[in-house]
């Protein structure tokens, strides 16, 4: 039996909500770019030292972590949120928007750290497990590359701040709020960016023929890129490409020296990402000499995939089910094709993210869009559901539930 005879309910959060909406729309009006969250971090280490935890700040440049020992438990459990912003320019309208022109918290990670504050709050006054807390309060997840969980892990964060297990949630807009999701296995993709120039002889408009136009090389590429998943991959192996930008020219009457396309390649398997680099770079290279042109090609490799291990994912889903009920958690979702950098953390140790829904139809706009805004209906759940997790975790010597 266990020695707590309480595990966390929503509805012991439910007190705490506006508390945590209160500090949730103080991050959203003041956002902070990646390595730039200077004051959303100074706001996290303050809290979490009044709340009793003992605080790192400078943790992989910008990064908090709160730590928490009660009792003789020997096992440690790490939570994880991310605090930074994205370089748009908010057009949501509502009384606590960003205050910091063309910065904003358009992905959510307000309401990530919100609720990982209101957990934090409620362990660190219920104290109802035995065991450490490790919190990690992340900078920069939306960096792409170079990113803070590869900075914090760089300073030494599971050394010096251990853990048995790592978890992190993101919101996911289209699934009604509240309902958690859950995979085993690969759940989110691999992102790469791959950067190529393409150089031609530019010319007059009116005269081709003494020209390599890049623009039609460019053309062409942009074409042939369509095949690589329809024709070089396997159709039960799911990949995208993205051309993203196409730069070239300046007058209707000059044909270019240069064109430049930037593109997004995301897999969720080591070697189809393998793969699909490889049939990019071979392709580009080829369509600009078919035209007499020159290619070059920077393949910048981005986050990882993110890998859940399979007893934490199963352990979460079933805290999530004894909390909300089996209808509230799907325990078996699609994969998506958004990155996570995450990734490098379960790398590390074994954990699992989840995602958490933030609205349907109208109310679920997606995230990166001028119009988003975090859900103020989680806070108190997922609050409870890091709480749960961890009593349940630091009460079981195998953490099983």
């Amino acid at each position: 039996m266990s020695a707590f005879p309480h595990y966390c309910e929503v509805s012991d959060l439910v007190p705490a909500a506006d508390t945590l909406r209160a500090i949730r729309h103080h991050i959203h009006q003041h956002p902070e770019l990646a390595y730039q969250e200077i004051e959303t971090a100074a706001l996290v280490a303050r809290l979490l030292g009044e709340w009793g935890f003992s605080v790192t700040t400078g943790v992989g440049g910008t990064g908090v972590v709160g730590t928490l020992s009660v009792g003789v438990g020997r096992r440690s459990i790490g939570l994880r949120a991310d605090m930074d912003a994205l370089p748009i320019t908010e057009a949501t309208g509502l009384p606590y928007a960003s205050r910091n022109p063309g910065k904003m918290h358009a992905c959510g990670h307000d309401g990530h750290t919100a609720m990982l504050l209101g957990a934090a709050q409620y362990l660190a006054r219920t104290r109802n497990f035995s065991g450490t807390l490790q919190l990690y309060f992340q900078p920069a997840e939306e960096s792409g590359f170079n990113s803070g969980a590869q900075a914090m892990i760089k300073d030494g964060l599971f050394e010096r701040f251990p853990c048995d297990a790592v978890f992190a949630v993101h919101n996911h807009p289209g699934v009604a709020p509240g309902v958690m999701l859950f995979r085993e296995g690969v759940f989110m993709s691999a992102g790469d960016k791959v950067y190529i120039d393409i150089k031609g002889v530019g010319g007059h408009g009116a005269r081709p023929h003494q020209a390599v136009d890049p623009v039609v090389v460019a053309a062409s590429i942009v074409m042939a890129l369509q095949t690589i998943v329809s024709r070089n991959l396997d159709p039960a192996s799911p990949a995208v490409i993205t051309v993203g930008v196409l730069k070239a020219g300046t007058a209707t009457n000059v044909i270019p020296d240069t064109a430049r396309l930037e593109l997004g390649v995301r897999t969720f398997d080591a070697a189809i990402r393998k793969q699909v680099r490889q049939r990019i770079i071979d392709l580009v290279y080829a369509q600009a000499q078919s035209y007499g042109a020159t290619a070059e090609i920077d393949y910048v490799e981005g986050y990882p995939m993110v890998v859940n291990s399979p007893a934490e994912t199963d352990f979460a889903t079933k805290v999530a089910q004894e909390l909300l009920g089996e209808g509230q958690v799907v325990p078996r979702t699609d994969l998506i094709m958004g990155s996570e950098d995450f990734a490098y953390m379960l790398q590390q140790r074994p954990g699992c993210m989840l995602r958490i829904g933030n609205g349907e139809g109208e109310d679920g706009c997606m995230v990166h869009n001028p119009g988003y805004d975090f859900n103020d209906h989680n806070l108190p759940i997922g609050a409870a559901f890091w709480s749960r997790l961890v009593e349940r975790f630091l009460d079981s010597p195998t953490g099983a539930v």
